[in-house]
């Protein structure tokens, strides 16, 4: 699964630490979800959303792969 977290942090000036911060996980597990490297749970996608006022569609992109 791909996401556009990254480009909403820097849309809405927001490091990892803060994002983290504001969905209660560790600035490591932000990155590790921006890196396609861990598979978050639907809360915190819909924590992340939230934060950007964004769906969680158009945060992240279901890949054919995921399939």
């Amino acid at each position: 699964m791909k996401n556009r977290i990254k480009v909403e942090r820097a849309e809405n000036n927001l490091t990892q630490a803060k994002l983290a911060e504001l969905v209660n996980v560790s600035r490591q597990t932000i990155n590790a979800i921006e890196l396609g490297k861990y598979n978050l749970s639907t809360t915190l996608a819909l924590k992340i959303a939230k934060v950007f006022d964004k769906t969680v569609n158009d945060v992240f992109i279901l890949e054919d792969s995921d399939w």
